[in-house]
């Protein structure tokens, strides 16, 4: 039997997957062809979806984009038998391919590849062999060997996960939580819905993990209602999961207790931060919590809580199964392991890399990203969703490492990457980031709820000509009110994105 693996990735079905997918198994019928068709994540290259992948002795053949009006004759030329290399969207082997070749694939390793509704697929390719390391080790040992790793926060603020769950395991409380954080809000991501979309039981696993290291017998998943494939991926995910033994009572007959549910989020930007999700999941108003007491301490319902981004849990299982020393292997200075980034906006080729941190912006946007979609100059690049710095091309040198990003004036964030072409107005995006602050915000402190409306009107002062010298000192002595009084990091971070347009800019605002 012949395998043909087509994405049903939310991105690959907006452009016509699921009719490829059908008009295969058609003309294979027609054919009289003993075919497959396995639907799976993707591979992350969006402008080649849908992407149609042929197994052969030597691998896997792909070919795209493929419109479903050249199915029939891509069947005819061979592509069965993974052939029709005059046919234009004969690609060759996929792992071949140079936007594959040159990544480091962990945490996105079976994403495209298997099936992600098949739990036999997934312990065929390796999976639980994190989980069942796990299991032969004690709780305070799997959390030193995450410590050990070097892995940090995937959700934006980069700080060490196994630090994190060494304060929840010391914490001394009969019930406590793992909880992560799917809300993925910013604009220019998209890893999280793909990898929950195209590997859901590693996110299970690493969850699993984690309440095993910190002595938490409930999960929460906070998925943003946006995410409807996602959503249903998940929850089929966790009934196959439970009818395994992998969740609920004696998992793997270890003794360990967890389950694990969904909540759907109601779209609001500000319940990606941890406190604000938290109250969501107890059914109040997402709004920011006064810190101290941390999460680890006091998360859900007042109970030691691990907060972790998809990104970072599902990490986790690879850290267990091969070590700690091969993660940290990767990477530059506190910056250890791989990142997920996306790229996205005006771009040729946009899409998902995992590579190891210290890979320069540059590289990113130009050789994986190919430049423009326009075909313009790129003239500037946002990092880190619409809280982060605009970056000049000037600085596309800089590596991805949190260090050196915050250096900068910067932050890698979830790592998205946001191209802009030369036609952009970089004063019309700095006002939008105080508009986008001034409509999530979630209106609990002055600085971030009014800071954002007053940035606004300064922006267009500024633009209009009106005293703009005395509204650019204004503007900047706003900023420094926003980034030291706010509560979180929605108004304190708002200030970047227009500091670093002003900085980078400047003729754009008329100076």
């Amino acid at each position: 039997m012949t395998r043909v693996f087509v994405s049903r990735d939310l991105a690959a079905k907006s452009v016509g997957a699921d009719e490829v997918a059908e008009r295969i198994a058609a003309a294979a019928r027609t054919a009289g062809a003993d075919v497959e068709v396995v639907r799976t994540g993707t591979r992350g290259m969006l402008w080649l979806e849908p992407l149609v992948e042929v197994e052969t002795p030597e691998g896997r053949v792909g070919y795209g984009p493929v419109a479903p009006e050249e199915v029939d004759g891509l069947v005819a030329a061979g592509l069965l038998d993974g052939a029709g290399r005059s046919e234009g969207a004969y690609l060759g082997p996929v792992e071949e391919l140079p936007w594959m070749k040159r990544q480091q694939r962990l945490t996105f390793g079976r994403v495209g590849v298997v099936d992600p509704r098949s739990a036999t697929e997934y312990e065929e390719h390796d999976g639980l062999q994190g989980l069942r390391r796990a299991l032969t080790m004690t709780p305070a040992e799997v959390v030193e060997e995450v410590v050990d790793s070097g892995l940090r926060g995937r959700g934006g603020a980069g700080f060490p996960t196994g630090i994190k769950w060494r304060t929840v395991l010391g914490a001394e409380d009969e019930l406590k939580f793992v909880c992560c954080n799917a809300d993925e809000g910013d604009s220019g991501t998209f890893a999280d819905r793909m990898l929950i979309e195209g590997d859901p039981f590693v996110l299970i696993e690493g969850m699993t993990i984690a309440a095993y290291a910190v002595g938490a017998s409930e999960g929460y998943v906070y998925l943003r209602s946006e995410y409807p494939d996602a959503i249903e991926a998940l929850t089929a995910a966790i009934v196959t999961a439970r009818d395994r033994g992998w969740l609920g009572e004696d998992i793997l007959g270890s003794g360990l207790s967890f389950d694990l549910q969904i909540r759907v989020g109601a779209g609001a930007y500000i319940c990606g931060e941890e406190t604000s999700m938290l109250e969501s999941l107890e059914g109040k108003r997402g709004m920011v919590r006064a810190k101290p007491p941390i999460p680890a301490l006091e998360g859900l319902f007042g109970k030691p809580t691990v907060v972790n981004n998809v990104l970072s849990l599902a990490t986790i299982p690879t850290i267990l199964a091969n070590g700690a020393a091969a993660y940290a292997a990767y990477g530059v200075g506190r910056s250890l392991g791989t990142s997920v980034f996306q790229l996205g906006g005006n771009v040729a080729r946009g899409g998902i890399v995992e590579t190891a941190f210290g890979i320069t912006l540059g590289e990113l946007v130009n050789d994986f990203g190919g430049g423009s979609a326009s075909g313009q100059p790129v003239r500037a690049v946002q990092v880190g969703g619409p809280l982060g710095a605009y970056l000049p091309v000037e600085q596309f040198d800089l590596p991805m490492d949190y260090e050196a990003f915050a250096a900068a004036g910067a932050m890698v964030g979830h790592g998205g990457i946001v191209v802009f072409d030369e036609s952009v107005d970089m004063a019309a995006m700095a006002r939008f980031a105080f508009q986008f602050c001034a409509e999530e915000s979630c209106g609990k402190c002055t600085p971030c709820r009014v800071g954002a409306v007053r940035g606004v009107e300064t922006i267009d002062r500024i633009t209009a000509g009106v005293d703009r010298a005395e509204n650019l000192v204004l503007l900047d002595d706003l900023c420094d009110l926003m980034t030291d009084g706010s509560l979180c990091a929605m108004g304190g971070l708002t200030p970047l994105p227009v500091r670093s347009a002003v900085r980078h800019f400047g003729k754009d605002f008329g100076s």
